[in-house]
């Protein structure tokens, strides 16, 4: 799907991780499946499930303290690095775009601000082009793949739908970056909170990077070392979130 993105959009592809529960809606708790080991979901099953990106503060607090501790006892040749953001996201309804393929109802448009500066950080639709659940049975977590298309757009008028207070510890190592967030859901950017949440997120810090190595996946007039660029990045991409969810 990342090759096959409607290019005519433009925007960038954003490859994510999420650590949460697969829950089942009827059942109203976990996932239970008859099935042993770490599984891929197909998307197409019919399982009224749904992904809950969410923690406890107790487990955030874990995550928190590991990887500053990573940061700390650091080796020099490859640094962590750490930034805190205090960010300020307003949601408001998309205008309708024929063009937009998204074949969505319902999409939204989401302006971020510097909660600290005001400045405007980022005004995008975001298009999501799919999605894998993976259920793991052994560990207190489940995660979910995401690929999303960010693609930038004017500034809406009028008031915000709601609004999303984030309190992010953001650490980047190499080609990965998660982000331990605290998310505090407002109905309006004045009114009380309506819902906090503690999420976690791994992603490919480089969607540049992303997009070269997947357009010479397949390419014989490039090297072996090239052609696997790719393959490499996910493996690595899966493995940390493999590591992320056995250490809930």
């Amino acid at each position: 799907m990342i090759v096959t993105r409607p290019e005519h959009l433009g925007g960038v592809v954003e490859v994510e991780a999420k650590i949460g529960l697969i829950v089942d809606r009827a059942a109203g708790g976990r996932l239970k499946l008859p099935v042993l080991v770490e599984t891929v979901l197909d998307p197409n099953a019919p399982l009224d499930i749904r992904f809950e990106s969410n923690m406890s503060s107790t487990q955030h607090r874990h995550y928190n303290t590991l990887l500053n501790s990573l940061k700390t006892d650091q080796p020099t040749a490859s640094p962590l690095d750490y930034s805190h953001l205090y960010l300020l996201d307003n949601f408001f309804p998309a205008p309708s775009d024929p063009a937009s393929d998204s074949g969505r109802g319902g999409d939204k448009v989401r302006v971020t601000r510097d909660e600290k500066t005001s400045q405007v950080v980022q005004c995008v639709k975001k298009i999501r082009l799919g999605d894998l659940n993976v259920w793991s049975p052994h560990h207190k977590a489940d995660w979910r793949v995401s690929v999303n298309l960010e693609v930038p757009v004017q500034h809406p008028l009028g008031s915000p739908s709601y609004t999303r207070r984030k309190d992010r510890m953001r650490y980047t190592h190499e080609e990965f970056v998660i982000d331990l967030t605290q998310v505090t859901t407002h109905s309006a950017p004045n009114a009380p909170p309506q819902q906090i949440l503690h999420e976690l997120e791994l992603e490919i810090a480089r969607p540049e990077l992303l997009l070269a190595t997947a357009a010479k996946r397949n390419d014989v007039t490039v090297s072996e070392h090239e052609r696997s660029a790719f393959d490499e990045l996910i493996r690595a991409f899966v493995n940390n979130a493999r590591i992320l969810v056995k250490i809930v």
